[in-house]
Formats: structure tokens, C-alpha cells, sequence
């Protein structure tokens, strides 16, 4: 009897997910709960395990191919024919199953977010010939189509694969599709215990959303939708690229609890063991990049949150303070935010409410 493994919703809102790695191959037996596919997300790549036993019969979707939640990603057992959808809604099981077919009868490997770069450009994909892995074809290979430009002599191609390439795609969509603003102001962080930064952020952040609670909240289907529950994302920058784990139930958790889930979560980033559900269902972002951090940068919102707090390069600066020139330790306290649903005048009153808990 054959077995159908589908690709499972791993999140809040996501419809997609790209195959990063297989660990098993046709023809191999694996057992129930063994490693069977790192599935990246634009959270993160997560390891799925196989959910039954058996001979891996075949392998519907190559590594590197994006598909919707719901497609059969492999066949365990049986004689590995290809399934056949039972409804109109499930997803057909192929290995490109967002491939369209070029007039040779080849397959047109893209990610959603080149075919759209296509379609601005007016390229046929048919026509493009894909440099990526199985041919697929990259954004360069679209505009390279577009513009009749050859590749530059002694140029590198790195495809943009897992959490990178969902970072680039996630990214971009929230630049496009957000009016976002971002108000900075200094803040004095001398009696600031640098240690314990990013949990002091978090306690002043969580305070600070309760008086300002359409900060705390999510953009749906044209909708404002404001939260009771404090689960505030930080944005940790790895090796694989920039995930941000979600600390949950902040409100709740002290200044030492804090820290501690904070540098479980960091730790977890780092090492790649991160959990689906430490990813999901974030209300509002910190980002803090520490010594490269730099004077003022503009963070991007993390849709479909409303707003993101960004701390900069803490470091000792002359200021004046009662008349008189003083070195005290500033940096600077950057608030983005989406200006279809957050007028400006209360995005500044909420960062200066967290900038004067930090200052107390």
C-alpha cells in the first residue's frame, strides 16, 4: 500500500515552501519518525520526519522547487506511480508543479516571484533558459532575457536557496506592498545594563503596546485586527540568513525569563533547531544588531505585523544636560511602521514611551 506525504502547513499564513534538502533517495527504506525532508520556509528550513515506513518508491518535487501547501511531495511504498489529485482543490503532484511547458514540451521551472518579475518585463519563460538547478530560471535570467544582456565574463552565480531565498522573496514583498515610515530618536542608555539589552527592550516594548495597542496588532484581508497576547519577534542574523524567533507571551515573563528564552531562542537560530511553532504568530519585531548595528538604519516591517523597533550603535557621545557638556552613553531608537493603519503622531508617542522606560 502506498503511502502519499503532502506537504504540511507549517505556519500562520504560509502557502508555499521550498524542498532545501531530501535525506532519503528512491529505492531507500526509512522507517516512521526518520528524517525524511528539510522543507525551508520564509521563517526558517525545517526537518520533517517520515510519517510511515517503508521503501521511498518516488520523489515528486526536486530540491530547490517552490510548492503550495498540500502537494504530494513523495510516495512511500506501492509501485511509486504518481497520484492523481481527488478534487479540483489539491494540488496535482509533479515534479514542478508550478512548471509550465515550453513549446518543445519541456518543463519551465520559476518561483512565483520570477514568473511576476517576468510578466513586468513581458518575458515568456518558454523562451528563457534556466541557469538555476534543473534548469530553473532565476530573476538575472529573466531581466538578462529582458534587457538581450549576456552574463559578465567571469561572473559567479549563487543561487539564493532556502531561508535566504524566502528572505529575498518575503522582503520584497513587504517593500512593495507596505508605505512604511520610520521615526528615530536618541535615547540615553547609561543606566542601561548593555548585557541585558534585548530583554530590557522587550519589557519596555510590551509596557509601552499596552497604551499604544494598534502597534500590537496585524494587517488581514483589508482588516486591523488588535491582539491581546504579547508575542514579540526578534530578529537574529545567522549564518543562513536573518530569522526571527518569537519570544511568546512577553507580558508574562520577567526581566530574568527573558533573557533566558531570549539566548535559548538565538542559540536555537544559530544551530538551525528552531521549532515551527517558535516562528509562528509573532505581534510586533525588535531588531538590535549590536556593534554592527551602524548609527541609523531603516528596518523593513515584518509583515503582516504593523511596526518594527529598531535599536542602533550604543556608544558613549558629548551631550548637553543642564547647560553643561556631559559624555553619557546614546544611541539611537528607530520606529517603522505602516502608515496605512498607524498615524505617525502615535508611532512617535509609543517610541518615546519606550525610550523613557529605558531611560528610567
Amino acid at each position: 500500500m502506498a503511502y502519499e506525504f503532502k506537504l504540511p502547513d507549517l505556519g500562520e499564513g504560509l502557502t508555499e515552501g521550498e524542498v532545501a534538502r531530501w535525506l532519503v533517495e528512491e529505492g531507500q527504506d526509512v522507517a516512521e519518525d526518520e528524517p525524511l525532508v528539510e522543507i525551508a520556509t520564509d521563517k526558517t528550513t525545517v526537518e520533517i520526519p517520515s510519517p510511515a515506513g517503508g521503501k521511498v518508491s518516488r520523489i515528486l518535487v526536486a530540491e530547490g522547487e517552490v510548492v503550495p501547501v498540500g502537494t504530494v511531495l513523495v510516495v512511500i511504498g506501492g509501485d511509486g506511480a504518481a497520484p492523481e489529485p481527488q478534487d479540483e482543490d489539491q494540488p496535482r503532484a509533479e515534479p514542478a508543479p508550478r512548471s509550465a511547458e515550453s513549446p518543445g514540451g519541456e518543463k519551465v521551472r520559476a518561483t512565483p516571484l520570477v514568473r511576476k518579475v517576468a510578466g513586468e518585463l513581458g518575458v515568456d519563460l518558454a523562451s528563457v533558459t534556466g541557469t538555476g538547478p534543473q534548469g530553473r530560471i532565476s530573476e538575472q535570467d529573466v531581466r538578462n532575457a529582458a534587457g538581450g544582456a549576456e552574463p559578465a565574463a567571469g561572473a559567479t552565480r549563487i543561487q539564493l536557496r532556502g531561508v535566504k531565498r524566502q528572505m529575498f522573496e518575503h522582503l520584497t514583498r513587504s517593500h512593495r506592498e507596505i508605505p512604511a515610515v520610520t521615526w528615530v530618536e536618541e535615547c540615553d542608555f547609561s543606566e542601561v545594563e548593555l548585557k541585558a539589552l534585548v530583554p530590557l527592550v522587550l519589557q519596555a516594548v510590551t509596557e509601552s503596546l499596552r497604551e499604544f495597542p494598534e502597534l500590537n496588532a496585524l494587517v488581514e484581508d483589508g482588516e486591523l485586527v488588535l491582539l491581546d497576547r504579547y508575542d514579540i519577534g526578534v530578529a537574529v542574523q545567522t549564518d543562513q540568513g536573518l530569522v526571527v524567533p518569537v519570544v511568546h507571551g512577553c507580558d508574562r515573563l520577567s526581566l530574568e525569563e527573558l533573557d533566558v528564552e531570549v539566548r535559548r531562542l538565538a542559540d536555537a537560530a544559530h544551530a538551525g533547531t528552531l521549532k515551527p511553532e517558535e516562528l509562528r504568530g509573532g505581534t510586533f519585531t525588535v531588531t538590535s544588531a549590536g556593534k554592527a548595528a551602524g548609527l541609523f538604519v531603516t528596518p523593513l516591517v515584518n509583515h503582516p505585523e504593523v511596526a518594527i523597533l529598531g535599536v542602533h550603535r550604543i556608544e558613549e557621545r558629548a551631550v548637553v544636560r543642564a547647560g553643561e557638556v556631559v559624555v553619557r552613553r546614546m544611541g539611537n531608537i528607530s520606529i517603522t511602521f505602516d502608515h496605512r493603519v498607524v498615524d505617525g503622531k502615535r508611532a512617535a508617542e509609543f517610541g518615546l514611551a519606550v525610550i523613557g522606560r529605558l531611560e528610567d
